[in-house]
């Protein structure tokens, strides 16, 4: 057990579960790069067979992503499909991108997974991972305080691993738990729930951190005991659930 201080509000609680983009680690510096594998992937095989190309700014407002004019990603919706959804989720609206763009559904769905598989080993070989602010020192003081720690998150559960390892954070977590190791993510309460149940504590002793308003639903269809959001000021209002909403990690402490 310890006293988990978040800004004015402080919570007993017996583990902390945390998202893991853009909690734990810089959403757009992993996801921008990811987005721009996937827009090449799919738009060379358009091209190539005379269909209109997928501009990058297309894709990202499919997905909730947006990117300056140097192709760097600038912003991301947090309740967008990128933030909240699933690979599957990402795949069926690129595969729309393909189809209203003259492809069969099918040849669509093709080119999708190809350029996944492209674009995996491209992120494999860069390994494009930024911690957050206060991320290893909060990590480093559960550890220190015997207070487990895991993983909850919309990405699938190798993906994670992998994002996490590029950093060597996996080694903090005693769980890291994908979206598919469940029937329902997020904002289903269900990877809390096993979580839990993988730790050995009642969900109404954990904290769940995140920087989406489907984190912080997660945590209260789960019974936790805390719903702790990170955003800044200007979008603390994205966050209606939370119970505070926090600038990052670096405003955590624990007390033993």
């Amino acid at each position: 057990m310890a006293l988990l201080l978040a800004g004015e509000k402080s919570f007993e609680v017996e583990a902390i579960l945390f998202d893991k983009d853009g909690t734990l680690l810089e959403f757009s510096y992993t996801w921008g790069a990811w987005t721009r594998h996937m827009q090449e992937g799919f738009t060379a095989p358009l091209e190539a067979k005379g269909f209109p190309a997928l501009p990058l700014a297309e894709l990202g407002r499919e997905w909730g992503i947006s990117f300056g004019e140097d192709g760097v990603a600038s912003g991301y919706d947090r309740s967008g499909p990128l933030a909240a959804g699933t690979l599957a989720e990402l795949l069926a609206l690129l595969t729309a991108c393909g189809y209203r763009r003259g492809l069969s559904w099918s040849e669509a769905r093709v080119f999708a997974q190809e350029g996944l598989h492209r674009a995996e080993g491209l992120m494999q070989q860069k390994r494009p991972a930024l911690a957050l602010p206060g991320v290893p020192e909060l990590l480093a003081a559960c550890r220190t305080a015997g207070l487990p720690a895991a993983v909850v998150t919309a990405d699938e559960t190798t993906s994670a691993v992998q994002h996490l390892s590029w950093l060597g954070l996996d080694g903090y977590f005693a769980e890291i738990i994908g979206t598919d190791q469940v029937d329902r993510g997020k904002p289903y309460g269900d990877m809390v729930e096993l979580a839990c149940r993988r730790l050995g504590v009642d969900p109404a002793r954990v904290a769940v951190v995140g920087d989406t308003n489907g984190d912080m639903r997660m945590a209260r269809a789960a019974g936790a005991g805390a719903a702790i959001g990170l955003a800044e000021a200007a979008q603390a209002g994205e966050l209606p659930d939370a119970d505070v909403v926090l600038p990052s990690c670096a405003q955590l402490r624990l007390r033993g």
